[in-house]
This record gives structure tokens, sequence and C-alpha cells, in this order.
């Protein structure tokens, strides 16, 4: 005999208790919901200030990317600047622009989100760190070498040769570029940690040690480098000028003579209407380039400086002494560093009119 079933069976029981935990699931995910699609509505995503400052860094993205791009398809083009010092320019401008193209979108992607948090995986997070950490402390070392070519060009011009200066331009890329990666690299072996799957965290090692190393191979050593350079350049051009004033001769309006003194004897030359020096007046060809490729150089190194400084004194400070730094400001000394690429082709083609003339040849030739 079949049995029937009431509500005050078990089953019956069991029944309407999944009936009324549906009514309650459902009623819950329509609560969320509301509340989500409430708290959405009452956020703003974007204020007009946060758009402006995302279109100056798309904009400043761009700009840096096509402007070593030009500086790099010039020096290809032209059979000039296929040799020292253009090789160094060319390779700041490949560490530059790998700089615009893998780093800095990625970082812009990172500012977008909720937090600034990675939400890309840990593979894009270690290919982001180490492109990071590898572009941008390339293009720190290559501004360092730079700096010591002109230094070697104008201290000692004469032993400073065109063979010795294309190999040793060579010898100095292929170090800035094997530090570069010995430091991004060091990471991926295990020193330090870059992801955190947890707090959604990619950043570069906190590993105290690595920081030390790291900022002091990527910075704080071709800091102390560039400065000592120019300190030369400065003592060196100081030194010229005295020199120059040493030897003129000062005309006198006596008519030629000699005098012979008793207790010293000294022999005085003089003319009349003439003036008798040893070099020509107002500044040579050499002196000329010399002190524009000084003023070259300071203004390449105070603008590394300040680009560069405030984001590695936080970079050091930070993982040593544990202070909490508001992630605005890490924000914008991280993208004020990533400015020192878009000035860096900006002060190297100003000082040279030979890009200024290649630029305007290579747009007349697309046309």
């Amino acid at each position: 005999m079949a049995e029937t079933l009431s509500p005050c069976t078990p089953r019956g029981q069991c029944q309407a208790n999944t009936s009324s935990a549906n009514v309650d699931a459902n009623a819950s995910s329509a609560a969320s919901a509301l509340v989500g699609s409430s708290a959405w509505r009452g956020r703003e995503p974007f204020s007009v200030f946060t758009i402006l400052i995302l279109t100056l860094l798309v904009l400043l993205t761009v700009a840096t990317f096509l402007w070593n791009l030009l500086v790099l398809a010039t020096i290809l083009r032209v059979k000039a600047f296929h040799r020292v010092p253009h090789n160094l320019v060319a390779s700041t401008a490949v560490s530059d622009v790998l700089v615009a193209a893998l780093v800095m979108p990625l970082s812009l992607v990172k500012e977008l989100s909720a937090g600034r948090r990675w939400r890309l995986g840990r593979e894009l997070c270690l290919v982001w760190v180490c492109f990071d950490v590898l572009c941008c402390t390339a293009s720190i070392w290559n501004v360092t070498a730079i700096a010591l070519d002109r230094y070697w060009s104008i201290t000692r011009h004469l032993e400073y040769t065109l063979l010795t200066r294309r190999r040793i331009s060579n010898v100095m890329i292929a170090l800035t570029w094997a530090l570069s990666a010995a430091i991004s690299l060091a990471p991926l072996f295990g020193w330090g940690e870059t992801y955190s799957p947890e707090q959604e965290r990619c950043q570069v090692s906190q590993e105290p040690s690595y920081t030390i190393v790291s900022t002091g191979g990527a910075f704080y050593l071709p800091l102390c480098v560039v400065l000592f350079v120019y300190w030369k350049i400065y003592k060196a051009a100081k030194f010229r000028v005295g020199g120059r004033r040493r030897n003129a001769v000062v005309p006198l309006p006596e008519a030629a003579q000699v005098k012979e003194a008793s207790r010293e004897p000294q022999m005085v030359f003089t003319a009349r209407h003439a003036a008798i020096t040893f070099q020509t007046d107002g500044e040579t060809w050499r002196e000329q380039k010399e002190k524009k490729a000084a003023l070259m150089v300071g203004i390449l190194i105070g603008v590394f400086v300040l680009c560069w400084i405030p984001f590695f004194i936080t970079e050091l400070i930070s993982p040593l002494c544990s202070c909490n730094i508001p992630p605005i400001w890490k924000s914008i000394f991280l993208w004020l560093g990533y400015s020192n690429s878009f000035f860096n082709p900006l002060i190297y083609t100003a000082f040279n009119k030979n890009y200024n003339n290649a630029f305007k040849n290579l747009f007349v030739k697309q046309r």
C-alpha cells in the first residue's frame, strides 16, 4: 500500500526546509545585489582631476615612446651617427623606449585599479617588475656613460682617440646592460618576493639586503660617479680659463725697448700700437665645444638627479625602517622617475645641431 506523505512526516519536513532555504538564499542574493548596485551608483569612479592626471600620464607615455623612437630611427638612417658618442645615445634611447613600451603602460593599468592592486596574475607581475628594474637601471647607467664619455673627451682629448673612445663606449654599454640584468633578475632566483596574491600586490622586492644592493647599484653608485665627473669637468674648465688669462701678454703704450735690471736680469719686450698674445681673442672652436658639452652634461645630470632621487630615497628608507609611505606619494615619485626617459632625448638632441638637421631631413624625405 502506497504511503502518503504529509507535511508532518520527515520527508515532507525536508522539502519544506529546502524550499524555505531557497527563498532565504534568493532574498539574500537580491539584497546583496541591491546593496552592491546602490554602492556602485553612489561611488564616483573617476573625478575630473583624476581624468586629467591620467590623460597627462598617457601623453607622457606616448611622447616618451615616440621621441626616443625618433632618435633611434635617426641614428640608424644617418651614417654619420654610426660612431661614438651616438652609440651611447642609441643605447640610452633603447632603454627609454623599453620603459615607455613595456613598463609605463602596465604601471598605468595598476594606477587605474582600485587601491592600486595588481590583478593581472603572478607571471605578468614578474615580467613587469623585471623589465621595470632592467630598463630604468640601464637608462640611469647610460646617462652615466654619456657623462664619462664627455668628461674624457674634454680632459684627455689627446689620449682619448676615436679608436679608444669606440672601445671604451662599447665596454660601458655591455657593462650597463649586464649590471642592469643582474639586478633585475636577482628576485627571480629567490632574493625576495615581488608578488603577494593575498594582498594583490606587485612591487619590487622589499627584502632589506636586496633593497640596499639594488638601490646602490641602480642609483647611488651612478649618482656618485656623475657628481664626481661634473666636478672634474668644472675644475678642468676653470683651469683652462685661468691658464688662458695667464698666457695673455698685455701691450704697453711705450716704444719697443729692452731693459736690463742690475740685480735680476730680465728682458721686457714692448711694442707701439700692437697686441701680442699667445692665442686669438675670444673663445676658440674647441673651447666653445667643450663649454657646450659641459653645459649639456650639467643639465643631463641635474634632471637625472631631480627625477630619480625622491623615488630612490623612499625606496631605500621604506623597507629598512618599516615606514608607511602613502601610496599616492609612491606613485608621484615613480612617475617622476619615469619622466627622466622623456627628458633624456630632449637634452642631448637640443645641444646637437646635427640631430635637428637630421630630424628635418628625415621628415622631408618621408614627405
